[in-house]
């Protein structure tokens, strides 16, 4: 008895939470009647993520090598932070940006293609992002996420490994081992300047994402409404169309009536002219034998 097997698995958690448990428990009472009791018990364990969880799994899921991609960058910046490379670190702290901001918006069409994922303007894709900028920095972190087996969101303050080292920008050449004081001193207003800079970043980023998300919400909302006005024309049109197609029918009733009520007319005048004749011919037979009566009549009396 091997267990459930990955592909069950990972079917559960591509499944919308709302519908996890009933998944689950399917597969549990599955398991049982293929008389698995392992894989039932295992299954049984398996808990159902969080809404942000869910998408960061259906990312892991449906497009693996974006999460590789991922890997491979957080190993680059663990790479440069050990080895204090600063302009590298620089140019890989922009790199990650774009890439998890191509995640975020892969995500986003993800979940568009699941009847069941919640509307687009209620996705948490800041809870998406927090996850994937953790995965940069906590191996733990990608590799959960790597399993597509995510229950539930994750932050990291700041960037770097866990426990962060302390860093120092490198600017080229050999570095003497300077005084510690100046040294200590140096590293100190470097960091409080980074620090200053990401802060700044941060909130000019988060105002930019405030706009950006409520330009999308209002968007969404236009689209929701165009999407309700072409399906209620298409409504009114189709119920327009079978109204004359049901005029369409019954005029053609209307004249197959008319044909056959002319062709009837058109035999009851012919009935009746003949009618006509024969009660005139019989009317002209009936005078004429009149006519006889009375000259019989008139002969005899002149015969007496």
């Amino acid at each position: 008895m091997a267990g459930p097997s990955p592909e069950l698995v990972q079917r559960l958690y591509a499944a919308p939470p709302d519908r996890f448990v009933a998944a689950r428990d399917a597969a549990v009472a599955e398991a049982r009647r293929a008389g698995d009791p392992k894989a039932a018990r295992e299954i049984g364990r398996l808990r159902r993520p969080t809404v942000a969880a869910w998408l960061v799994n259906l990312l892991a899921i449906r497009r693996p090598e974006l999460v590789a991609d991922l890997a491979q960058l957080a190993e680059s910046l663990r790479t440069a932070q050990r080895e204090l490379r600063g302009g590298k670190l620089r140019e890989l702290s922009a790199q990650r940006r774009a890439v998890v901001g191509a995640l975020v918006s892969e995500v986003r069409k993800l979940a568009a293609a699941e009847p069941a994922a919640p509307p687009a303007g209620k996705l948490p894709l800041a809870e998406v992002e927090a996850t994937l900028n953790a995965a940069l920095s906590d191996t733990e972190v990608a590799e959960q996420i790597r399993s597509g087996r995510l229950l539930r969101a994750t932050h990291y303050a700041g960037f770097g490994e866990v426990p962060r080292p302390q860093l120092r920008l490198v600017t080229g050449g050999a570095e003497e081992p300077p005084e510690p004081e100046r040294a200590d001193t140096r590293r100190t207003r470097d960091e409080r300047a980074a620090r200053a800079e990401r802060a700044n970043r941060r909130r000019a980023l988060n105002r930019e994402l405030t706009k950006a998300r409520s330009d999308q919400d209002r968007a969404e909302q236009e689209l929701a409404e165009a999407v309700r006005s072409e399906r209620d024309g298409g409504a009114t049109l189709d119920r327009i169309e079978t109204e004359l197609a049901e005029l369409e029918r019954r005029r053609a009733v209307a004249e197959q009536d008319l044909s056959r009520a002319r062709l009837a007319r058109r035999g009851a005048e012919r009935s009746a002219t003949a009618a006509r004749r024969r009660t005139g011919e019989v009317e002209a037979a009936l005078e004429g034998l009149d006519a006889e009566e009375e000259d019989a009549d008139a002969g005899g009396n002149r015969a007496d």
